[in-house]
């Protein structure tokens, strides 16, 4: 087996375990993607699937459902034990969880049919270490399939202001660049074939823009950075949250903000 060492980056990965354990009263509006990755992968039964920063599971249940053998892998220990009561909910109890490093996969070379990821492997902070160990321990022929946050999107958009005010640690990739088609062909290199693209919409539900942007300063890791890093200049941090509803009010109507996903599926070659 061919591992990753990223030590350098330990004291970033921490904080991310940390921020994203707060995230489970926002998993019920990715349900719906969840299944559209799902098709978009083409995952049926038989196959060996991982799903690379699962989360608490919406995913990965999704795909075992479809008769595949699925193991889920996440950073924070807190919503792989939230992914676990879902599974038990669900009546499912051969999904294989472990906590771990999209970095540092701790599987064998070729080791599954379908990779997959949903917002999770997007915030690894070296791409290419991540892709790299998610193409390494996929077949040759097997499928490679992850949805990320477009730019030009509402998320997109606000990702960019959140860098502008909180910079990545040097050496950190901004997180839009996975919603890039350019840099996304770039970064899965001659290893892949067949690269298709497709969009989708969801909603979350809000009563306002401002109810939005408050909920995901509580849940969503980057926001929460944000907040701690902006609390002790409370002017600077109203004008932040200005420019987030802004672009957040654009995008809402019949209450709901609606955010543009880009899902990625490539063959390996």
């Amino acid at each position: 087996m061919t591992t990753t060492t990223t030590d350098r980056f330990a004291e970033f990965k921490a904080k991310q375990r940390e921020g994203w354990a707060h995230f489970l009263p926002v998993e019920v509006h990715t349900t719906r993607p969840a299944a559209h990755l799902i098709r978009t992968a083409r995952i049926h039964a038989g196959q060996s699937v991982l799903d690379v920063g699962c989360g608490t599971g919406v995913t990965t249940i999704t795909a075992r459902r479809t008769g595949a053998k699925v193991t889920g892998l996440d950073l924070t220990p807190q919503l792989l034990a939230r992914a676990k009561e879902h599974a038990t909910i669900a009546g499912i109890d051969d999904i294989t969880w472990k906590e771990g490093d999209a970095e540092n996969l701790p599987f064998q070379d070729g080791e599954f049919d379908v990779v997959i990821s949903q917002w999770g492997h997007m915030f690894a902070p070296q791409p290419e270490v991540a892709i790299g160990q998610m193409l390494r321990v996929l077949k040759p022929g097997g499928t490679i399939a992850f949805t990320t946050w477009p730019p030009e999107s509402a998320l997109g958009q606000v990702f960019g202001i959140i860098a502008r005010h909180v910079p990545p640690p040097p050496g950190v990739a901004p997180i839009v660049q996975w919603g890039e088609v350019e840099t996304v062909r770039k970064r899965l290199g001659s290893g892949v074939k067949e690269i298709r693209f497709f969009r989708g919409i969801v909603e979350y539900s809000a009563l306002s823009p401002q109810h939005y942007r408050y909920e995901m300063g509580l849940t969503a890791a980057p926001f929460i950075k944000l907040r701690e890093m902006l609390r002790p200049e409370p002017s600077k941090l109203a004008q932040v949250d200005g420019e987030i509803d802004a672009v957040f009010s654009d995008y809402f109507w019949e209450n709901a903000v609606r955010l543009e996903y880009l899902q990625t599926r490539a063959t390996k070659v």
